[in-house]
C-alpha cells in the first residue's frame, strides 16, 4: 500500500464514521525518508496532503472540539513521526510556505526546514477549491487520486466557480468567491482572477468590477461528494 493509499483510506473511514486510530498510527509511524521518497513530485504531494487535510480537519473537530483559530494552528497531527498543524499542511506545504495573511504574495522566510523540504515546487491555485475547513462556503470533500488529480482539480475548480460566480451586466460587476481575494497572489492577482474566470466560465471580464462574496463560516461538517 502506498502512502497516498493510506491518506485515501483514512478519508474514507472518516466519511463512513469508522474508527481511524489504526490508520492514524500507520501514517504517524511512517519514516520521514519514506515520506519524502514516495512523495517525490507535486502530483503525489498534492493528493496526499489534500486528503490528509480534509480527513484530519474532520477528526480534530470531532475528537478535540477545537475551533478556529486553534484547530488550524495546533500541531496535533502526526505524520512520519513529526507533528503538523493544518496551517502547515495548507500554507506551508501545499502553498509553498506562503505567509497566511499576505494574500499569497509573500513567502515565509522563517519556515521550518522540514516544511520547505516537503513543500510543492509550484503553487497550484486549484487547491483552494479542494480543501475543506468545515464551513458552508467551503468546497465539498472529494477523494483525490494521483492518476486523475489534474482532472479532479479542474472539475472542483469549475464546480465551485460555477456555483459562486454571478455576472451583473447592468452594473458591470462580477461577484465570485472570496477565496480568490484572500489568496489573490496564488491566482496572479486580479488580472489572473479575471483570466481564470474567462477561461473556466467563458464570461467577459474586461471593464467589470470584481466583488468578492462574504464567506459563510457556518458549520457544515461531513460535506462529502
Amino acid at each position: 500500500m502506498t502512502i497516498n493509499n493510506l491518506a485515501e483510506d483514512l478519508l474514507l473511514k472518516v466519511k463512513k464514521g469508522e474508527d481511524t486510530e489504526a490508520l492514524e498510527n500507520e501514517i504517524a509511524g511512517l519514516s520521514l525518508e519514506q515520506l519524502k521518497s514516495e512523495l517525490n513530485n507535486d502530483i503525489l504531494k498534492k493528493a496526499f496532503w489534500i486528503n490528509c487535510y480534509n480527513a484530519y480537519y474532520q477528526i480534530l473537530r470531532k475528537r478535540t472540539q477545537l475551533i478556529a483559530p486553534e484547530v488550524y494552528t495546533e500541531k496535533a497531527i502526526k505524520v512520519a513521526g513529526e507533528s503538523f498543524s493544518l496551517d502547515e499542511m495548507e500554507h506551508g506545504i501545499l502553498r509553498k510556505y506562503r505567509i497566511k495573511i499576505s494574500l499569497g504574495y509573500l513567502p515565509n522566510i522563517f519556515a521550518a526546514p522540514l516544511i520547505k523540504s516537503l513543500a510543492v515546487a509550484k503553487i497550484d491555485y486549484r487547491i483552494h477549491f479542494a480543501l475543506n475547513c468545515g464551513a458552508k462556503s467551503c468546497p465539498p470533500i472529494a477523494f483525490y487520486k494521483t492518476d486523475s488529480l489534474e482532472q479532479q482539480l479542474d472539475m472542483a475548480t469549475l464546480s465551485l466557480l460555477e456555483g459562486e460566480t454571478e455576472v451583473f451586466y447592468d452594473r458591470m460587476e462580477i461577484h465570485t468567491t472570496s477565496l480568490m481575494s484572500w489568496y489573490r497572489g496564488d491566482f496572479n492577482g486580479e488580472k489572473g482572477v479575471k483570466a481564470i474566470l474567462e477561461e473556466k466560465l467563458e464570461i467577459p471580464t474586461k471593464g467589470f468590477k470584481m466583488i468578492y462574496k462574504p464567506y459563510s463560516w457556518e458549520d457544515d461538517l461531513h460535506d462529502f461528494i
